[in-house]
């Protein structure tokens, strides 16, 4: 997961989706993926469907929210923690609110017509590169040309199907769209799924963010090597229900109730699920094997 401040990705990065096959390493140096930060939810763009859609994506008009009980409890976003010396946000105890999370999910992007599960590959246009804001720049390990605008269906904890979106690797954009086909006729919910955006860079850490999410270019923290998240070979999925965790850092940082794997809540990875199942299938690796830092979240084509 994962410059010296984290992302909001993977959550930032908080915050990884067959492709023509798996994609192979990076050069030699590529950086290693580092923790992941939270941060409120931003970022929107309208659909592309596979027949009649925009080659590149505007933004929305607002739509509609579909709220459940929790959602009167707790907006995710809404309470900057205080930062601890390393520029994470203090780990606290998990909210009551949030210890069984199943907040709603908001529409950025139209549902699937007739709830059926689709996927779309699109090269990067200049809406979602406007919106991608610092997330790539010059110097980044992969170019421009080499991502892909990925849309996917998903359904959400609140029963309902909706569609997200996500920037990879080329070589992995179609392996995405076969990952979460197989979560979606399994029911596997999702909360949130849009891109990282420049304003995610800047936020200030809230602890709450639950953005499953792929591309955003940044070293390991603390590091000159490149996170796997930098070259598109990297997924983070549901973050605040697996979390990261390395000595007494925990992100997103109110997410500490989810380090009980003992207690199995919706949204969870488990060893042999169906998502580490679809991830192994086209050869990526997951963080949950990991002793230090553990990375419930991630999903690699690197291994890192």
């Amino acid at each position: 997961m994962g410059p010296a401040r984290v992302p909001r990705l993977t959550l930032v990065l908080l915050v990884c989706a067959a492709l023509t096959a798996c994609a192979g390493n990076p050069p030699a140096g590529a950086p290693q993926p580092d923790p992941p930060s939270s941060g409120p939810s931003v970022g929107e763009a309208t659909p592309s469907s596979r027949t009649g859609a925009r080659d590149d994506p505007q933004p929305p008009k607002a739509g509609p929210t579909t709220r459940a009980p929790e959602a009167s409890v707790w907006r995710v976003g809404a309470r900057p923690l205080p930062l601890r010396p390393d520029g994470f946000g203090r780990v606290l105890p998990t909210p009551a609110a949030l210890r069984d999370r199943r907040l709603p999910t908001t529409d950025r992007l139209p549902p699937p017509p007739g709830g059926r599960f689709r996927s779309t590959v699109r090269p990067i246009g200049p809406a979602v590169r406007a919106r991608m804001g610092d997330t790539w720049k010059p110097g980044c390990p992969v170019d421009l040309a080499d991502l892909r605008y990925v849309t996917v269906s998903f359904r959400g904890f609140d029963g309902r199907t909706h569609t997200g979106e996500l920037v990879v690797h080329e070589r992995v954009a179609a392996g995405m769209g076969s990952v979460f086909a197989r979560l979606y006729r399994a029911r596997f919910p999702i909360e949130e799924m849009r891109l990282v955006t420049g304003a995610d860079l800047k936020a200030h850490p809230t602890g709450d963010g639950n953005n499953t999410a792929a591309f955003v270019c940044r070293a390991a923290r603390k590091q000159t090597r490149w996170s796997a998240h930098a070259y598109g070979l990297a997924v983070d999925v549901n973050p605040f229900q697996n979390p990261y965790r390395r000595g007494d850092l925990v992100l997103p940082e109110l997410a500490g109730a989810y380090l009980d794997r003992d207690r199995r809540r919706p949204g969870m990875v488990r060893p042999g699920d169906v998502v580490t199942a679809a991830f192994a299938d086209i050869g990526w690796t997951w963080g949950g094997t990991w002793r230090s830092p553990r990375d419930l979240m991630h999903f690699s084509a690197t291994g890192g």
